[in-house]
């Protein structure tokens, strides 16, 4: 919360803002001068202070328009003294004193509430975002002649519609389906295990069988968001500014596919400014990252932290700030650099050292965090002109969902949401393999030179595989299946 505080003082005219203000707020003089004056408002000729405490905490961005404009004519007389009283204001000014949107408006209106407020006054354009939070009333504010006509008593400005709608949007002829996909069962069945346990998966198969495609449809299957969840997403979007204009919360789990140029700065956040990244972005949907190997390494290497403890701590010169991570990787990729390789019906001409080249883009650490290897065989002509569809996406949804269900039960009481997020003495816990499955495991091991990381997730995934079955405890086919996962670790990389 930042008080803005304004004093009109003897002297030569003139108007200082302090309290650390960047650019942005510094030049909302010249905005705040003309909109006053343009509303057919009077702009007193005094030596105008505006303090904006706390006075070590950076203030950023030109929301403070609309409170440093309604404080001078409060200073002024021209608005009631106290009629702001209990009220948080916040709003970018045009020349005209039109009051337009600005960025984060759902994180002020929570932090707003937690502080004990009940009233806000914000532009009309942000008014359903603010709206959302459950004991404030946001009002909104079109024009600054209009917020001063409220705080007079003239004009009675009725507080936004609360819109809390959690469904899942109406499914149309648009809408990714599983049942537009011909084939490629195995690889439905390893993102349905993926969606039920928040597991991490990478497809490995030639261009052409369908890997953008499938990506595209995972967040189809994924539980419909609770009302914390939606709250979580929509501040985070927030902040970046892609809340669309009189939207309030976001009703479906985010996609994100950033292109593979991307920098680190623009994966994980940070900059100049704390600036979300598309790591955060993604929180509680899908990071979506096609061609793996062509990413930088050292942007990839980023990724360890958040698919590891599901945050990202950005640290630079002037601040450190967490951001929340907690998302699922789909990452796809060819075998090869011509990606042939794998192909039946056309000639892979890499050469070996090419090939391992091109494979050992991707670190053995960051591959021991991705849960699921998968690879994607070419469509046959015959799978694509069999008549029929495949299992529709509702049908996949609603065993995840109850996968889901038997998890929250769980970790009733825990921080832990999903299988994935166990730790290894979770792991340990509620993974307790038989006779059998312990020996298979002491085989794989050997024979595949599996890590400690790589052991925990092939549990956490058999956890998985057996709640989806309804299954009280992984057994030695739940055990089996999920080594069939690990194609990376069999074949060798």
């Amino acid at each position: 919360m930042v008080d803005v505080e304004v004093d009109l003082g003897q002297g030569l005219p003139a108007f200082n803002v302090v309290g650390l203000p960047d650019a942005a707020v510094k030049e909302s003089r010249e905005r705040v001068r003309s909109a006053i004056k343009n509303s057919d408002l009077e702009f007193p000729v005094r030596r105008i202070t505006v303090n904006m405490a706390p006075a070590d905490v950076r203030k950023e961005g030109p929301r403070f328009d609309l409170p440093v404009a309604l404080g001078i004519l409060e200073a002024s007389g021209q608005v009631p003294r106290g009629a702001l009283d209990g009220v948080v204001v916040l709003g970018e000014m045009s020349l005209t004193g039109e009051v337009r949107r600005v960025r984060g408006v759902l994180p002020a209106a929570l932090a707003a509430r937690r502080a004990g407020f009940r009233k806000m006054l914000l532009p009309e354009g942000n008014a359903a975002e603010a709206a959302v939070v459950l004991g404030l009333r946001a009002y909104p504010a079109r024009t600054l002649l209009g917020c001063v006509s409220w705080l007079k008593g003239e004009e009675e400005l009725k507080p936004a519609r609360k819109s809390v709608r959690r469904d899942r949007p109406v499914a149309g002829e648009d809408e990714p389906d599983f049942s537009d996909v011909r084939g490629q069962e195995h690889v439905k069945r390893a993102m349905e295990i993926a969606a039920a346990g928040g597991h991490n998966l990478l497809m490995i198969g030639p261009p052409g069988a369908g890997k953008t495609m499938l990506a595209r449809r995972l967040p189809g299957i994924l539980p419909p968001l609770s009302y914390e969840e939606a709250l979580e997403i929509t501040k985070i979007q927030s902040v970046a500014g892609l809340v669309a204009e009189g939207q309030g919360l976001l009703r479906s789990r985010p996609f994100r596919a950033p292109h593979h140029t991307i920098s680190d700065v623009g994966l994980v956040g940070g900059g100049t400014t704390a600036h979300v990244g598309e790591v955060s972005l993604a929180h509680l949907g899908v990071l979506f990252l096609d061609e793996l190997p062509e990413f930088k390494r050292h942007v990839l290497e980023v990724l360890r932290q958040p698919l590891e403890d599901g945050r990202i701590t950005v640290t630079r010169a002037g601040y450190t700030v967490d951001f929340p991570a907690r998302m699922a990787l789909v990452a796809a990729m060819n075998p090869c650099p011509c990606g042939n390789l794998t192909n039946p019906r056309k000639t892979c001409r890499c050469t070996s050292r090419e090939i391992r080249s091109y494979q050992s883009r991707i670190s053995g650490p960051l591959l021991d965090r991705i849960d699921l290897h998968v690879e994607v065989p070419s469509v046959t002509h015959e799978e694509l002109v069999r008549p029929g569809s495949g299992e529709p996406s509702s049908a996949i949804a609603a065993r995840v969902s109850e996968a889901r269900k038997r998890q929250t039960a769980r970790f009733k009481g825990t921080r832990v949401f999903t299988n994935a997020q166990m730790s290894s003495r979770q792991a340990r816990k509620h993974c307790a393999l038989g006779v059998e499955s312990r020996d298979l495991m002491a085989s794989a091991c050997e024979q595949f030179g599996l890590s400690a990381r790589a052991y925990d997730r092939i549990l956490k995934v058999a956890r998985t595989i057996a709640d989806l079955e309804g299954a009280e405890a992984p057994t030695v086919a739940h055990v089996a299946e999920a080594l069939q996962y690990r194609v990376l670790d069999r074949t060798g990389w």
